[in-house]
């Protein structure tokens, strides 16, 4: 959102931060964290991906929504695509 090449006008950061802060206050939000069985789940992703560079962060949030039982990711990221046990749907299509 405070992206200046990919957002215009891009969001100031106070404002981002605002927004972040009251989805932290949601008594519905649930962080997801890596348990003792995340690094095996991250493994499999990267190999299973062929993941690389970059992508190594996209394989650390497919491992951490597989590992938490995560139904289906939103996202318009095609990469995440890499990781055929997550769904993910694209809101935007």
């Amino acid at each position: 959102m405070t992206h200046p090449r990919i957002y215009s006008p891009p969001t100031p950061l106070a404002a981002a931060i605002n927004q972040v802060e009251a989805w932290v206050e949601s008594p519905s939000l649930v962080l997801l964290a890596e348990s003792d069985a995340h690094w095996r789940t991250l493994r499999e992703a990267l190999v299973n991906g062929k993941i690389s560079g970059a992508q190594v962060h996209d394989a650390r949030i497919a491992a951490l929504c597989l590992q938490h039982g995560v139904k289906e990711l939103w996202s318009a990221d095609r990469d995440f695509g890499r990781f055929p046990d997550l769904a993910v749907v694209n809101p935007l299509v």
